[in-house]
This record gives C-alpha cells, sequence and structure tokens, in this order.
C-alpha cells in the first residue's frame, strides 16, 4: 500500500472501536456515535478519491467525523425557538423528564396562562443567566435568546463552532442546575 493508498475494506476491523470511543465521547449516546461512525465510513468512501496521504488513515478518519459530529451538534440545535430546559415532572418517576415547550404546547394546561410564574421564571433565569462566565453568558444569549447564527457569533467573538457548542452546552447544564436549585 502506498502513501496515497486507502484500505476500505479495512476500515471497520481496524478503526471502528476507536471511532466509536471518539464519537461517544462527545455525544454521549451509543446509538448516534454508531450512526456518526457509520456516516464517517460512507463518507471516507465518497471523498476516498481525495485523499491526498498528507495524514494517516485513522486521522484522516476523525477528521471526518469531528465534522460529523459539529454537522450532528448543528442539526440538533438548529429547531429555534425551542426550549431546551429538560425537567422531571415527579420525583418518583424513573423518566428523564420531558421537554419544556412539550409541556407549555399542552392546551389543557393553565401554568402557561400565569403572568406571575412567567414573570418569576423569567427573572430565575435571568438571575441564573448572570451567574455565568461572561463568554458563556454571551454566547448563550446570542445562540439562544437573540437566534444569532453560528457563524455570526463565531466571527463576532473570535471562536470557532466547536467552542460555541461546548460553551453553549456548559451554559445549558450550569442554567439547568441553577434552575432546578432555585425554581423547580
Amino acid at each position: 500500500m502506498t502513501a496515497h493508498q486507502l484500505n476500505p475494506n479495512l476500515w471497520v476491523d481496524a478503526y471502528a472501536d476507536y471511532l466509536f470511543n471518539y464519537a461517544i465521547s462527545r455525544v454521549s449516546d451509543a446509538e448516534v456515535a454508531k450512526d456518526l461512525v457509520q456516516e464517517t465510513f460512507f463518507a471516507g468512501l465518497k471523498s476516498a478519491k481525495n485523499f491526498k496521504g498528507d495524514a494517516a488513515e485513522r486521522t484522516w478518519l476523525i477528521a471526518i467525523l469531528k465534522r460529523k459530529v459539529i454537522d450532528h451538534y448543528r442539526k440538533s440545535n438548529s429547531t429555534k425557538g425551542k426550549a431546551e430546559v429538560r425537567m422531571s415532572y415527579s420525583a418518583n418517576s424513573s423518566a428523564d423528564g420531558d421537554w419544556l415547550e412539550e409541556r407549555i404546547a399542552d392546551p389543557f394546561s393553565t401554568q402557561e396562562n400565569s403572568t406571575l410564574e412567567n414573570k418569576e421564571l423569567g427573572l430565575a433565569i435571568q438571575s441564573c443567566i448572570s451567574k455565568l462566565p461572561l463568554k458563556q453568558a454571551q454566547v448563550f444569549k446570542m445562540k439562544t435568546i437573540q437566534g444569532v447564527s453560528t457563524e455570526d457569533i463565531c466571527n463576532e467573538l473570535g471562536i470557532n463552532p466547536s467552542n460555541l457548542w461546548v460553551m453553549i452546552h456548559r451554559a445549558r447544564t450550569s442554567l439547568m442546575s441553577c434552575l432546578n436549585k432555585n425554581w423547580f
């Protein structure tokens, strides 16, 4: 095998476990990680003619997988206008919780009509946002509240998309923890 040749017939045996471990550490969902590895192999096959041999096969496949992970998060975070806060309805439930917007969308629920509760929740959210590190709060507000595009945020703040998604994830985790303590 020359430096510029790939051997796709060996990819699954040689790299599947490594790629899966990489993916699962980024997405924390085994099924999603498996799908991303499979998509990586397909993308590798499609773009094999572009492989120049500047990097090892595994390094090249990891580069493809990194883009697949970023695309996964872009797709999952592209739905605008939905609250991405999970809450438990019952302490006795084994479920992780339900999406907050599903509960708000309940036509029989009167909670969303409570002006006082909405005002208190808004104040609790603002209070929790103010406790975030400055750049995290700024990124969270721009992306989630103002709906600024990923590209515009990255250009304005001089960060890359990976940094942006890490900051948003950390902000959401911190906000959920803060809201659980101070509101729910």
